[in-house]
């Protein structure tokens, strides 16, 4: 893989089970947007997209996490996620689960990785 890693957020900005950062991308030739959360002191990414019915999750911007913490929840439909994986936890996504971006953290910084699909936003 060659394409740059692309820079979201400074690591700080992620508070274990709090508020996401959401980013622009191009995902099967299509705009959309990717989003960052931190568990379990780990940086997960994902397309903003529903495993059940193709809309974002976030109940308000940034806002992936149901009440507890513990899992990534569609404001829709209340589909239920792992964050550590995506997979469907419960909810009308029945074995569904997240399109995943990889991210990583280098000097204190959240960066993304462009595939196949998911692309740098469209000039």
């Amino acid at each position: 893989m060659d394409d740059p890693a692309i820079f979201i957020c400074a690591s700080e900005v992620l508070k274990d089970g709090g508020k996401g950062v959401r980013f622009p991308l191009t995902a099967g030739g299509e705009d959309g947007v990717g989003f960052v959360v931190r568990y379990g002191s780990t940086v997960y990414g994902y397309l903003n997209r529903c495993a059940h019915v193709p809309i974002e999750l976030d109940w308000n911007e940034g806002e992936f996490f149901e009440s507890s913490g513990l899992y990534l929840m569609c404001s829709t439909h209340g589909a239920i996620y792992f964050p550590e994986n995506g997979k469907c936890a419960g909810g009308p996504c029945r074995g569904g689960r997240l399109r995943s971006i990889r991210v990583f953290e280098k000097d204190n910084q959240v960066f993304w990785q462009p595939d196949d699909y998911i692309r740098p936003v469209r000039a």
